[in-house]
């Protein structure tokens, strides 16, 4: 017998005859003997819908008011999946997050877990139910629904898994597993079979959509059994591993896209020390997150220009977060871009393999493709280019990196 997690995304749950299938699939995981926790998303595009009907509602919402409608989609889900479970002689009951509860912080739509109370699951789980919880969300020590963020059913079913010592957690999705890329732009993209933590964790914070980066360090840091499967097709899909577990492995694993990307540049900003961290620490108040970061000084190093990445959908909070500042820092010019997307080349070969940066640039440069800023870490390698070029980019790396599979 094994307590197994099961999340079912927002594809997986998309109208009542797929739910009607993900209750089968619980249904074969209970006549196993297996316990099961089931955390479930809100049906696709419902939570889209609810966005739409507070923007609707006020320009500026109150956050903790936007969690509370976004938090609601989930709802449903759950409730329709205990449901079906009952239909088909299951013993199921629905769970919301202040229910279990899962606590978090007070940051409404990015809320960070600081823990999961286990107490009352565990009874219900000892009675042989299945426990269906709503992704995505949480509570706040003052008793406020609070929402996980974009892909937060990911991050509260690892948590959940991790919490209750779950002997696996297989995230279903819409694709059977993790690709060299995206194949609905290389058609030749291999599926992996094993990937590390490091990597899948690389891939994730670059752009690649299959899991959700939270729920992988999550995985990571407790050591959480993880899959990714299809919830519509019946394939081995791909386990997420220990690098001590995959040591042969010396070659890139993928090429990784993001398009929500904006490039700011501070032009002519007063050459002193702490100017960054003014400018950076703003940000972070209002968790923005920064990724590519260039400095680059004048001649006689009187001013210098400060260009960095973050996402685009926090652009407009950032500009007004620095203009606020234009009189501390001393900037001339605020200068945005948000036609870039930034390629990431993913691998533990990095590690061990020299030459690897070299035909990464020399492939942009063959296809005359710019680059516009340069980040790297212990086993990533990022370049920020016009977006017009990103297909091209990816399909030339792909193949540059040897990792197009035959096509039959």
């Amino acid at each position: 017998m094994e307590l197994v997690v099961l999340k079912f995304g927002g594809t997986s749950v998309a109208n009542i005859p797929q739910i009607k299938k993900i209750a089968l699939k619980v249904k074969k995981e209970v006549s196993l003997g297996n316990k099961v926790i089931a955390i479930v998303s809100a049906m696709s595009g419902v939570t889209n819908d609810l966005i739409e009907l507070v923007k609707n509602t006020s320009e500026i919402p109150s956050y903790s008011e936007y969690d509370v409608v976004l938090s609601s989609g989930e709802q449903v889900t759950s409730a329709l999946l205990a449901v079906a479970l009952e239909d088909l002689g299951i013993k199921a009951r629905s769970w919301l997050g202040w229910q279990v509860p899962i606590i978090t912080d007070r940051t409404y739509g990015k809320a960070v877990i600081e823990e999961i109370k286990t107490e009352k699951i565990n009874k219900s789980l000892k009675k042989n139910d299945v426990a269906i919880v709503s992704g995505f969300q949480g509570v706040s020590k003052e008793n406020r629904i609070t929402t996980l963020g974009r892909g937060g059913s990911d991050t509260s079913a690892v948590a959940m898994a991790a919490s209750f010592s779950a002997d696996r957690c297989d995230i279903y999705t819409d694709v059977d597993g993790v690709y060299t890329t995206d194949p609905r732009i290389v058609k030749s993209a291999k599926k992996l079979d094993v990937i590390t933590y490091e990597e899948m964790l690389e891939l994730a914070s670059q752009g690649a959509k299959v899991l959700q980066t939270r729920s992988v360090a999550l995985a990571m840091k407790y050591g959480v059994n993880l899959r990714v499967l299809s919830s519509f097709e019946d394939t081995p899909g791909t386990c997420i591993i220990r690098e001590d577990q995959n040591m042969e492995k010396s070659e890139i694993s993928g090429i990784a896209h993001s398009l929500n990307e904006a490039k700011i540049t501070l032009s002519g900003v007063s050459d002193q020390p702490g100017q960054a961290a003014k400018i950076f620490g703003a940000l972070a108040k209002y968790s923005i997150n920064v990724d590519m970061i260039v400095q680059s000084s004048s001649i006689n190093q009187e001013a210098t220009d400060i260009t960095f990445t973050i996402p685009e959908t926090d652009l407009a909070l950032a500009e007004k977060t620095i203009k606020q500042l234009k009189k501390k820092i001393g900037f001339k010019k605020f200068l945005t871009n948000t036609n870039v997307v930034k390629i990431s080349v993913v691998g533990n070969a990095m590690k061990s393999q020299s030459g690897i940066a070299n035909t990464m640039f020399e492939t942009l440069a063959k296809n005359q493709i710019n680059i516009h800023v340069i980040s790297t870490s212990e086993i990533k390698i990022s370049v920020l280019i016009d977006s017009d070029y990103n297909e091209l980019a990816i399909r030339a790396l792909h193949s540059a990196f040897g990792l197009d599979a035959r096509l039959m």
